[in-house]
């Protein structure tokens, strides 16, 4: 099929997606240039391999090409950052009654709240925005991210922990550290 021809069906099965697209890559890229030429690259690349989608989730298929498509612009653009390897240690709030009496008698604020986000390690980031932002399955998380569940669960439980740590040290000292 030409690509006049595919135009049509892919309109209709990816763009409806964009939004969703677009806020994945600013969440890894951090900044609105970057997101927009990885979802640029993204959509080339999902419009060149329409033909091979076979229908089931369009939205997910077109996360996981943004994904990699971010992982791929990352290797040339940036310098590698270091994985970073957490234990049980690093995840334990200081006194998780006081944090939490924090919160509760103080709203977090968006901006907090997406600077806390954006603090964390991509590889848990992006676990947070496709679970908590775009409401993916664990399982959908898994295909996009060629990960065992297991480990998307993981991710999960350790960003929420880090975000929670990282909102109390900031409501505890009044802004961020």
């Amino acid at each position: 099929m030409e690509a006049r021809e595919r135009l049509p069906a892919f309109e209709q099965t990816v763009l409806p997606h964009l939004d969703a697209a677009h806020n994945l890559a600013r969440w890894l890229a951090g900044n609105d240039q970057d997101a927009q030429d990885v979802v640029q690259e993204a959509c080339l690349r999902a419009f060149k391999f329409f033909g091979g989608f076979r229908g089931d989730n369009p939205r997910a298929w077109l996360l996981a090409i943004v994904r990699n498509t971010f992982y791929t612009w990352l290797r040339q653009n940036r310098p590698a950052i270091p994985t970073v390897e957490l234990d049980d240690a690093a995840l334990e709030v200081a006194d998780p009654a006081a944090a939490g009496e924090a919160l509760q008698t103080r709203q977090a604020d968006a901006e907090t709240v997406r600077r806390a986000i954006a603090a964390l390690p991509v590889e848990f980031r992006e676990i947070i925005v496709l679970r908590e932002m775009e409401a993916m399955s664990y399982k959908d998380i898994a295909i996009l991210a060629d990960l065992p569940i297991g480990t998307v669960m993981s991710r999960l439980a350790r960003a929420r922990k880090l975000l929670q740590k990282q909102l109390a040290r900031e409501y505890q000292t009044g802004g961020p550290s």
